[in-house]
């Protein structure tokens, strides 16, 4: 039997996998040539302008004191790396609380939005409306500006109650003391969280094979808050409270919370909050009203039907955008430097900046900060959305 001659192979060049390769590797040579112009670029102005480089910087004494801070800090002391860390940790603690928050007071706007009740509905549609379209530094204008500076001198300081004091400097109030014995209450505080979330998820299971609902909210909470109030009587009360006194024209002692720091997270709360609304209303609208009627048919009442059937299904519409509003809200804080709240950018970028002029180093130290709360925010949520997405069968 003849043999068939095998086809003639064509250029290269019209191989479209060599030229795929060939235009990525164009790409790469050419991003390549651009950073390294821009770094020599750089590196020559500095030395130029006799600018030192490197982040030797870090561990120079910074010289400046912040106010708000979660560790030990000093400006005789400290260094600029310390200061780094001071103004991180205030970016992730306002991040943190405004996520939480934002979330919460969403969830409620957004679900009143559909309210039967027509006074609800509409109070919550001129709140997303009213807030959506303000720009947000105005707002965090008006909470410092308007609402917190006119509030008294702390000799006129409006009196709370339990030791609680409010005045144009902040919110004094007492600050806890944590004696011999008071780990044991953290660790009863862990014991409880991982014990409420175990029954958490042996309470669905048992959910999904039998049909019987159990009490997850008053275990939980029952063993959050209850577990450690044992365990604080049982150490002896190793927890005591310093009370803020008036001293002079200040007050001395206790725990003050700045109005720099509330300004910015009610503005970032009650700012996400109003787009998080609208995306919770998409996602509850997005599924089908025959659930709804389903579960009324099985005798499940309107609150009972919402929490187990409406939003479980809706979650998988509403978390991919409510995750770009969770980095929105983290990237927003940098707006504290217009409030003075000492936050990464005010601090770092700020002062540290100013006194040292290393402004490459600053930063691109800023960014990568950015970009790694950024990348770990996405990878949680993207995480939590493969678990409440429905999987095809």
């Amino acid at each position: 039997m003849p043999q068939t001659a095998a086809p003639p192979r064509g250029s290269l060049f019209y191989d479209p996998r060599v030229r795929g390769l060939a235009y990525q590797l164009l790409l790469v040579l050419g991003l390549t040539f651009l950073i390294y112009s821009a770094a020599s670029n750089a590196i020559e102005n500095l030395r130029a302008a006799k600018i030192a480089s490197g982040f030797g910087f870090l561990s120079t004494t910074s010289g400046f004191d912040i106010n708000q801070r979660l560790i030990a800090y000093s400006a005789a002391t400290s260094t600029y790396g310390e200061a780094f860390i001071v103004g991180l940790l205030n970016t992730l603690l306002v991040a943190a609380i405004g996520i939480v928050l934002a979330t919460i007071l969403g969830f409620v706007v957004g679900i009143a939005r559909l309210s039967s009740n027509w006074i609800v509905a509409k109070v919550a549609k001129v709140y997303v409306e009213m807030i959506r379209n303000v720009p947000l530094l105005l707002q965090l204008f008006i909470w410092y500006n308007a609402v917190l500076k006119p509030l008294p001198p702390p000799r006129q300081s409006l009196d709370l109650g339990a030791g609680f004091y409010l005045n144009n400097r902040g919110l004094f109030m007492p600050d806890p003391v944590f004696g011999a014995g008071a780990g044991f209450i953290g660790w009863a505080l862990v014991a409880g969280i991982a014990g409420s979330i175990a029954f958490r998820i042996w309470a669905r299971k048992q959910q999904e094979a039998t049909g019987r609902q159990f009490p997850v909210g008053l275990v939980a909470l029952g063993l959050i808050i209850g577990l450690p109030v044992v365990t604080f009587f049982a150490a002896g009360s190793p927890i005591t409270l310093n009370y803020p006194s008036l001293r002079g024209f200040n007050f001395a002692g206790g725990l003050q919370i700045f109005p720099e720091f509330v300004a910015l997270l009610v503005g970032l709360v009650t700012y996400t909050a109003a787009f998080i609304a609208e995306i919770v209303r998409a996602g509850i609208l997005a599924v089908s009203r025959g659930q709804t009627e389903a579960a009324h048919s099985l005798g499940l009442r309107n609150g009972p039907t919402l929490r187990l059937v409406v939003i479980p299904q809706a979650m998988r519409v509403i978390v991919p955008p409510l995750t770009s509003q969770y980095l929105n809200l983290t990237k927003n804080s940098s707006l504290a430097v217009a409030i003075g709240y000492p936050d990464l950018v005010q601090v770092f970028m700020g002062t540290v900046l100013n006194q040292t002029g290393q402004a490459v180093e600053v930063i691109a130290i800023t960014m990568a900060v950015y970009l790694t709360i950024s990348l770990v925010t996405s990878l949680v949520m993207n995480i939590y959305n493969r678990r409440v997405a429905i999987v095809e069968r």
